[in-house]
């Protein structure tokens, strides 16, 4: 995402690198000043020159002695989801059991987030040190385009392009799994709440700025050393199209029956997006990118939630 305070607007390819590049490589703290590592955007991002090299590929052997790169439980695949109005419900009721309020999106991303932590989890045997990370996209743009003192509107709404953050929290998968949901959505809530501020983004705008040209990585996509953190564990990004008025465009043949902006990025990290379900009845159709053992997990354990999207759930049939 490349943010410049010219233009104000961030760009995915150019600033904030594609995470296919530089995932799972290690941080490299003695490039860090002490100034960067107290700051509230070093717990966000990295600069790329503070990366370790990539790790060489770890190659297995199967019975056959034939060489591969990766496992078939490990491949990633995507797959769409219908998830109906009374479900959601039901998860936002159980996150807010501690008297906390918690939307319907945080519900359902605590509820997800316990899900993919438990299947790390078990595919690590229960591992203590396995780690689970969950990041959320916030949108700044709506932030930017707040009125000043004199009561007029900025120029962001005049500027193309996504204003994006990346806010997220990392904690033992066995922690998130143990805890009650309640307990995980107020996670979730405080560290997006984090990046909900326009002084955020404003921060943002600086620190891009005193380090280009050099390209920046979510931290969300990296590891903090090799040594604190076991092979299993994994990063999860969610995004969320609830408010893109999918159902509202018309390009000449009619109103739309699905539409996506989902894409599977080919790399390690799994990212999901919830949209509204084009028959506006409340219900959500999610577009999940994981990998073949996480999806095969949600579905046998959470079956009457994430339900596969049939021709049926869009009235076609």
């Amino acid at each position: 995402m490349l943010l410049s305070s010219q233009f104000l607007f961030l760009e995915i390819k150019n600033l904030f690198c594609y995470q296919t590049d530089f995932c799972s490589r290690n941080i490299n703290f003695e490039l860090l000043s002490n100034e960067f590592l107290c700051s509230e955007t070093y717990h966000m991002y990295i600069p790329v020159s503070t990366l370790y090299p990539p790790p060489k590929h770890k190659l297995q052997v199967d019975e056959q002695c034939e060489t591969v790169t990766l496992r078939d439980n490990d491949r990633m695949l995507s797959r769409l989801y219908y998830v109906t109005a009374s479900k959601l419900s039901e998860l936002q009721q159980s996150a807010c059991s501690n008297g906390s309020k918690r939307t319907k999106l945080e519900s359902f991303n605590a509820f997800l987030w316990r899900m993919v932590a438990e299947s790390s989890s078990v595919a690590n045997n229960d591992d203590n040190k396995t780690m689970s990370r969950m990041g959320i996209v916030v949108d700044g743009r709506c932030r930017l385009m707040s009125q000043g003192e004199d009561d007029k509107p900025t120029p962001m709404s005049s500027y193309f392009g996504n204003v994006l953050s990346v806010p997220f929290e990392e904690k033992r998968a066995r922690e998130v799994v143990e805890k009650p949901l309640s307990w995980v959505a107020n996670v979730v809530h405080e560290f997006v709440e984090r990046a909900t501020m326009k002084e955020h983004f404003l921060d943002l705008i600086d620190w891009v700025e005193e380090h280009q040209p050099v390209q920046a990585l979510a931290r969300i996509f990296c590891k903090p050393s090799s040594k604190e953190e076991e092979e299993g564990s994994m990063a999860l990004m969610v995004s969320s199209g609830q408010r893109f008025p999918m159902t509202e465009m018309d390009f000449g043949w009619g109103k739309l029956v699905l539409g996506s902006y989902h894409f599977p990025w080919g790399g390690k990290a799994r990212y999901v997006m919830s949209m509204p379900s084009p028959l506006s009845n409340g219900d959500w159709v999610v577009y999940l990118h994981l990998s073949r053992s996480q999806a095969a997990f949600i579905e046998s354990h959470a079956p009457t939630i994430f339900r596969p999207l049939t021709p049926h759930h869009l009235n076609l049939l």
